[in-house]
């Protein structure tokens, strides 16, 4: 009978333990496929919440497509007269647009939002330009009142749309270079990015911390394993760190290799005009291996000439197969002719024809 109790006490404490490691602490969360848009994981993801500094996600993409972020300005007084978080710039001091950014992005720099504001536009037609990127994007539960996610009344967004919006910005190489960045030196400054991650988790590529008292943290990470791209939002988390751990981790395991082609299959043929053959098989360059989710459909199409003529030689390169999932396109390789195919020799003249004609009278 004691061993009985004890085994069930034992059964009681792990189904504890596992609830416990499974907990999410966060309001409001979720996690997606940043090139298919397929949510792996999500907690309430469409709750309307404010996300605090995560806003500079937005402010930073804007800034970018408006071009021209090496270009310089003169800080004016008011772009420092800002709370919270930031880069310290100076009134009168000379400083890049692209310094700004690092400076918005990996100090928090509220300051720095104010200033890129200022000189992208001015404060209140850069946060219209922020609502009309948000309302181009779908965005549909996301507005912005400020560049810098200090506390206002209609500035908010989803754990989803910010996800979503951040799949959008990381396609871009410079807002992918500047939130990847763990440490820099520029402006006269050195700035140490706040975001954990890019230390804590493996392939951590960014993107964005935030907290204020009202909003609590807020948390945006991205990591790659594999060929694949994943994005976590936490909206409210006190546990934000390793909420973003388990949560990437979980929704990596999701994903399994499948071997899509060995070196040297055939994977397709192409038509050869004038040659000996009227076709030539098409040869894989290398193993192709993807890892994939459960239901994702992978289709294969062949990048080249939709025909080639005559001498064709073996091995020389024809094209390449692109493997995708929708429209983003998953793993590449290269393609070559299987084998020789000469060239069919000149078809004969009438006259010759002729006299093969007669000569053939008298054999």
């Amino acid at each position: 009978m004691r061993r009985w109790r004890t085994r069930v006490l034992m059964c009681l404490f792990l189904v504890l333990l596992c609830g416990r490691a499974g907990a999410m602490s966060a309001q409001s969360a979720v996690v997606i496929d940043a090139d298919t848009g397929e949510v792996r994981y999500e907690h309430n993801a469409d709750a309307v919440l404010p996300m605090a500094s995560t806003t500079k996600i937005m402010t930073a993409i804007v800034a970018i497509e408006q071009g021209d972020i090496d270009r310089t300005y003169t800080v004016k007084p008011e772009y420092t007269q800002t709370e919270g978080s930031s880069m310290y710039l100076k009134p009168g001091e000379t400083v890049s647009i692209r310094d700004t950014l690092y400076g918005l992005m990996l100090m928090s720099g509220n300051d720095a939002a104010l200033a890129i504001a200022g000189e992208c536009g001015g404060q209140e037609a850069f946060v219209q330009a922020m609502n009309d990127k948000a309302e181009t994007l779908g965005l549909t539960n996301t507005h912005f009142e400020n560049p810098n996610g200090l506390d206002r009344e209609t500035h908010h967004t989803t754990a989803r749309e910010l996800a979503e919006l951040t799949a959008y910005a990381l396609q871009n190489a410079d807002f992918r270079e500047i939130v990847s960045t763990k440490n820099i030196t520029c402006a006269g400054r050195t700035m140490v990015n706040h975001n954990k991650m890019l230390s804590l988790y493996e392939g951590a590529i960014g993107v964005k911390t935030g907290y204020t008292k009202k909003c609590g943290r807020c948390l945006v990470s991205a990591a790659e394993r594999n060929g694949r791209t994943l994005i976590a939002v936490t909206l409210n988390d006190p546990d934000d760190w390793n909420d973003h751990c388990t949560m990437l981790d979980e929704a990596f395991a999701q994903y399994t290799p499948v071997t899509l082609h060995e070196a040297g299959d055939t994977v397709g043929e192409v038509t050869v005009e004038g040659g000996t053959a009227q076709s030539v098989p098409l040869i894989a360059g290398h193993e192709v291996t993807a890892y994939l989710a459960p239901g994702e459909q992978v289709t294969d199409s062949l990048r080249g000439r939709p025909f080639v003529y005559a001498t064709v030689a073996g091995g020389d390169y024809y094209g390449e197969i692109v493997y995708q999932i929708g429209e983003h396109i998953l793993k590449t390789d290269t393609l070559s002719y299987a084998y020789d195919v000469e060239q069919l020799p000149p078809r004969k003249g009438i006259l010759e024809r002729c006299l093969d004609f007669v000569r053939g009278l008298f054999d």
